[in-house]
């Protein structure tokens, strides 16, 4: 597939996926729609690797890589789910944007992270700063003895949702399997199965289908596109474009989903919660171009390096 091709369906499916998420939900309850896509979508994912005759690998360092995505197949996926009863779809996408701040935090505390520089803690700063905007209505709330309100029930599923994600992805980093990606998407999502069965009992769910055929059609979306497609372009961007251009992708979908939810379901925000995400996309801006700074003084320190060994004597 072309690069630019794959680069766009990756844009096109993360902006839609979030509407997808809240249209699923008025088909099923929430856990329900969201292990019926991934059934479907390992299914398909099933097929996919017997076409291509790749087999799915179960040695103890695959094993522990699907292990390691399960944060965030089910994790993530389910808390993200519960998420859109509350929540409108461009806000679920503008959170998720927080995923490379989270990462880069995580880091922090793990063996072999690159530490933050001034520019990603400025950013962590403004993040916190837009984060706390989105969630002021809730927090005022709160304050009044009132709970936390839907919103405010939303944004911690989304919270926990994000979290999740930003984990899963540096745990399978750190497994290193060696994976083709469409080997490690299927043995995670074949995981996640049971897991969300287990969340359907425990929660009182049931695949019951409510008759809408709108959200109906969004689960068959996420299972083929949000599922598969999406996260075999992302792979392929990933191994032939520069991590800085592939981050660029978080910059772009919010603003797109925030306009799809405006457009397609009424969606309205805020002032102070538009002027929250705002400020949530610039800490996202600012923590890319961290990033693009340590990459260009790791390469100065190698390019010295490289300059002043000496020539071996002939």
């Amino acid at each position: 597939m072309p690069t630019l091709a794959a680069y766009l369906i990756v844009v096109a499916v993360w902006a839609t996926t979030p509407l997808g998420i809240k249209w699923s939900g008025e088909a099923m309850a929430p856990l329900a729609a969201a292990g019926v896509r991934m059934g479907i979508a390992a299914l398909l994912g099933l097929g996919w690797l017997w076409m291509k005759r790749q087999p799915l690998p179960l040695h103890r360092r695959a094993r522990l890589s699907y292990l390691a995505s399960l944060p965030g197949i089910f994790g993530a996926m389910g808390c993200s789910y519960m998420a859109a009863a509350h929540l409108p779809s461009g806000l679920i996408s503008v959170i998720f944007g927080l995923a490379p701040l989270l990462s880069g935090l995580m880091l922090q505390g793990l063996p072999g992270g690159v530490r933050l520089n001034r520019w990603h803690w400025s950013a962590c700063l403004i993040g916190l700063a837009g984060l706390a905007l989105v969630f002021d209505d809730s927090l005022q709330v709160l304050v009044a003895g009132q709970g936390m309100g839907d919103r405010g029930v939303g944004l911690l599923w989304m919270l926990s949702a994000v979290t999740l994600f930003a984990g899963s992805g540096i745990a399978v980093q750190r497994v290193a399997a060696g994976l083709q990606p469409m080997q490690q998407t299927v043995g995670g999502l074949l995981l996640s199965l049971p897991c969300y069965a287990a969340g359907m009992l425990i929660t009182g769910q049931t695949l019951s289908f409510s008759g809408d055929y709108r959200g109906l059609s969004a689960i068959l979306y996420l299972a083929v596109f949000g599922s598969l497609l999406g996260f075999y372009c992302y792979y392929q961007v990933l191994a032939r474009l520069p991590a800085a251009t592939v981050a660029l992708v978080t910059l772009i979908t919010p603003v797109l989903a925030l306009s799809l939810g405006s457009l397609f379901n009424g969606e309205s925000l805020g002032a102070l919660v538009l002027a929250g995400a705002a400020l949530i996309v610039l800490a996202l801006s600012l923590f890319l171009l961290g990033d693009h700074k340590v990459r260009r003084q790791l390469k100065q320190m190698a390019e010295s390096e490289t300059a002043s060994t000496p020539d071996p004597v002939p």
